[in-house]
């Protein structure tokens, strides 16, 4: 049963809590199915619900619930003096636009967001019906003031900035940061959280949430249902580690999309910056697997996303064929090209990271530099309203301003300024046509997600028969367009016919602009080709169907996995494991091993015995104490395995006589303390360390941190204490380097858990488990219980022999009690697993302790 339980999240949140009226409301909208245990809110009478119509289609279709800060929904009160307000579409919405990605016949979309409007509490209720009846949108309503700490606060003044990579060195340049404003983020996601609950089929619905303002709520979802299948996309930058970890909250944002199933980005620059974070903050790596990029985090795959979001073709192109289009484009025709003028342009939000005032300084930089272009050219600039407020916005209006009047002054004449700022807001044909007439359209964002400019731009430009007449185009002459981005917005990427620029290089972009102006007819074209094409085949709609392809594909083992949730608030992350593979119970264990007399015991020493963090890796006395213990007990033979030398391990177990140790991977073996040393597998000359050693020192000497052991029969390269991502990176590229140096020598090269190992072929840990389970079999001891325990890719050899041995019934009892365990919930062959070193010595512990009793017992009788 699930259960409703989120109290400790509702502590982060400090008491921002909806108020009563909201929690009324939500009480009121009818659900779409309920979960066991939960009283639904339906009326009795479900012919008249609305819901029982969206839950009838639901049968039939998938569901995707869409989540955003913004409904795609306009909202106006009803100017007839009436009460209430009159809801269209926002047409121009990405969020409703995706949805020709995913086909009405196919898919049911339900909408979860804010609205762009107040709406007075008593009124909430009624809006609510409305909205859902009519546009199947959940509106969620947020107290103003809370809305303002939000919004305006924790993510235009923290996470806005620091994702365009302004770090708050002083208050003036980006907020710094404030815990009051971190809880009403907390609070107003936890709220989305409760209104998705009102709508959502947990175990077939699928969730998809959009950009940074609700970057926790996939915790609140995963809390309340294990299993919600959940997509999150980022639609800003993800900063490099090195800008991200500032945030103080850092962990706690990171640990949330986690709680995602697939998490999407717009380039891979954003992707490799996440993942890098995840590697440095949290210890995850990632791998990359037949194309898809994912991370292991406790048992559920996390997948990446890489695909640039498109723009709406099918809009676009119906603006372009509307008369008021082409009524415009004949306007600027007349102004521009019949007046023998060349058009640049820029559309740009008046924000700070837009880039509008180097822009302008490289315009002026082309006119001084190439004074032939004075009286020819003109930069149309289109400044669209900031989305947020603040000193920043005024500064940039004022320095674009100021910017623009110098210019005019000193290479303007009558009839002639070469700058044409427009700061009032345009109608979208209007825009569009401006996009028709340019020949080149200049981004030079300095930071920026997307940027959909160029993408309408390309198309407006290829235009139609109605425009070409008006243009003075044959229909039979090649379209052709010109772009200069900027290297540090997110459609960069994509358009590889674009003159790419520094934007800080005011003269690389004022030669850009001249190349732009400069380049031959028939290379326009082949650009404007080839980016057509891009653009129009990447459209909305095939983001849309990617992604969601995608999800459905990650939450395919949904049900094919155990789930449960484990930590306390926004540390709260869900456990998946196979339904073979499971914790290792305390009491099955001891149980087991009181009833069993022949027990053979398997113990890898690093990462199992001893935590890899620890610098002195020799054993404690109290673990000393522990295996001692185990091996006094008859019934009990006791190995432990390592990759260490010989003369390592007798010098740290000297006191443990009848311990079995294995040094170096299973090279050498030695059954007590009084015996000799053996060989396990023929060891040939090392002369082939003449040749690896100096390829290791190279590595050592230009990777700080990493350090070379030389054993008696391999060697190690450790990169534990250098920087995580260049000592991965250098890893790979040493092993290539070996395996090409020592392909013709009797050893193999392996990467291991921060190490990269030379060793001889045929060396395993599985030696020293079928060592053990023969010379056990050698005495007429048939083992009826086997412990074997390992943190590694080097112990799962182990689990493969005894496994093997338990299917043959040669060297094992059938009926024998095995516990073959891993530390840590991750793909193994191992049938079991404990989370941590800790959890192995209490375990380790309780065993040794029933062997005591046992000893004692058998001396007093």
């Amino acid at each position: 049963m699930v259960s409703r339980s989120y109290s400790n999240l509702l502590d982060l949140a400090s008491g921002e809590f909806p108020s009563s009226s909201f929690t009324r409301m939500t009480r009121q909208i009818p659900r779409i199915m309920t979960v066991a245990g939960i009283i639904s809110d339906i009326d009795d009478d479900r012919s008249e619900s609305v819901c029982s119509d969206i839950s009838s289609s639901s049968v039939q279709h998938d569901r995707l619930i869409i989540v955003a800060n913004q409904l795609p929904i306009k909202a106006h009160r009803k100017t007839d003096g009436s009460r209430g307000y009159t809801f269209s579409w926002d047409e121009n919405s990405l969020l409703l636009q995706l949805k020709d990605g995913l086909g009405d016949e196919d898919i049911d979309v339900i909408y979860v967001g804010c609205l762009k409007e107040d709406i007075h509490p008593n009124e909430q209720d009624e809006v609510s019906q409305t909205l859902l009846e009519t546009f199947k949108c959940v509106p969620t309503f947020l107290p103003p003031e809370l809305f303002t700490r939000f919004y305006h606060g924790f993510c235009k003044q923290h996470l806005w900035p620091l994702f365009h990579y302004m770090l708050p060195l002083s208050p003036d340049l980006g907020g710094r940061f404030n815990r009051s404003l971190w809880q009403a983020y907390v609070s107003v996601n936890k709220i989305f959280a409760d209104r998705i609950m009102e709508v959502i089929n947990p175990e077939d619905d699928f969730v998809w949430i959009h950009d940074y303002h609700l970057m926790v709520l996939p915790t609140f979802l995963r809390k309340r249902f294990n299993r919600v299948k959940l997509g999150f996309f980022l639609h800003s930058p993800f900063p490099s580690s090195e800008i991200y970890k500032t945030l103080p909250v850092r962990d706690e944002l990171l640990r949330a999309l986690l709680n995602s199933d697939l998490i999407g980005f717009h380039t891979f620059d954003y992707a490799r910056h996440f993942l890098s974070c995840c590697s440095r903050l949290l210890g995850i790596s990632y791998e990359s697997k037949r194309g898809y990029i994912s991370l292991e985090y406790y048992g559920r795959t996390v997948t990446i996303k890489i695909l640039p979001v498109g723009i709406h073709m099918n809009q676009l192109q119906s603006v372009l064929n509307l008369p008021e289009t082409e009524s415009k484009v004949s306007e600027l025709v007349n102004q521009f090209q019949n007046q023998g003028k060349t058009m640049l342009l820029g559309v740009d939000d008046l924000d700070i990271f837009k880039g509008i005032s180097l822009k302008l300084l490289a315009m002026e930089q082309l006119l001084i530099q190439h004074p032939e272009w004075q009286g020819k050219v003109v930069l149309v600039q289109i400044a669209n309203p900031a989305r947020g407020t603040g000193k920043d916005v005024k500064e940039v209006k004022t320095e674009s301003y100021s910017t623009v009047k110098r210019i005019n002054a000193t290479f303007g004449r009558p009839g002639y300024d070469p700058v044409i700022l427009i700061d009032e807001p345009l109608k979208f044909y209007e825009r569009v046509a401006y996009y028709v007439v340019a020949e080149c359209c200049l981004v030079t964002a300095v930071r920026d997600g997307m940027n959909l400019i160029p993408y309408e731009y390309v198309i407006s430009r290829q235009g139609n028969e109605r425009l070409d007449k008006v243009l003075g185009l044959q229909p039979s002459t090649p379209k052709k367009s010109m772009l200069v981005v900027s290297e540090f917005i997110g459609c960069s990427p994509s358009l590889s016919g674009a003159i790419r620029v520094n934007p800080w290089n005011i003269d690389a972009v004022a030669d850009a602009m001249d190349c732009a102006l400069e380049l031959s007819e028939a290379e326009k074209q082949l650009r404007h080709e080839k980016h057509y094409k891009y653009v129009s085949s990447h459209d909305v709609g095939y983001w849309a169907h990617s992604f969601f392809q995608d999800l459905e594909r990650t939450c395919k083992d949904h049900v094919r996995r155990r789930c449960w949730g484990i930590g306390f608030g926004l540390s709260f992350r869900v456990v998946a494991l196979d339904l073979n593979f499971r914790k290792l119970s305390m009491e099955h264990i001891v149980s087991a091993y009181k009833r069993t007399t022949t027990r053979a015991i398997l113990l890898d020493y690093d990462g199992t015995l001893m935590p890899q963090s620890s610098i002195d890796k020799s054993p404690s006395s109290k673990t000393i104490e522990m295996l001692n213990t185990l091996c006094r007990d008859k019934n009990n033979m006791v190995f432990v395995v390592s990759a260490k030398s010989r003369e390592t391990l007798a010098e740290w177990f000297d006191d443990c006589d009848k311990l079995g140790l294995a040094a170096e991977h299973g090279c050498f073996l030695r059954l007590k303390r009084d015996e000799e040393w053996e060989t396990c597998v023929q060891i040939e000359e090392c002369g082939w360390k003449q040749n690896a050693r100096p390829v290791m020192t190279l590595y050592t000497e230009t990777t700080d941190g990493s350090t070379i052991e030389d054993k008696e029969t391999a060697m190690v390269w450790s990169y534990e204490d250098a920087d995580p991502d260049f000592g991965t990176c250098q890893a790979k590229e040493l092993l290539d380097h070996l395996e090409s140096v020592l392909a013709n020598e009797p050893v193999t090269v392996k990467r291991g858990q921060s190490c990269v190992e030379v060793k001889p072929q045929g060396v395993s840990k599985g030696l020293v488990a079928k060592r053990l389970l023969t010379t056990m079999h050698d005495r007429g001891m048939i083992p009826d219980f086997v412990l074997c325990i390992g943190d590694d890719r080097s112990d799962e050899d182990m689990f493969e022999v005894i496994t093997s041995s338990v299917a043959s019934g040669e060297l094992i009892s059938p009926k024998a009690e095995v516990f073959a365990c891993t530390v840590g919930n991750k793909p193994s062959k191992a049938k079991y697993y404990l989370d941590d070193t800790v959890e192995i010595g209490r375990l380790m512990q309780g065993l040794a302790s029933v062997s005591e009793q046992s000893v004692n017992v058998f001396a007093f009788e």
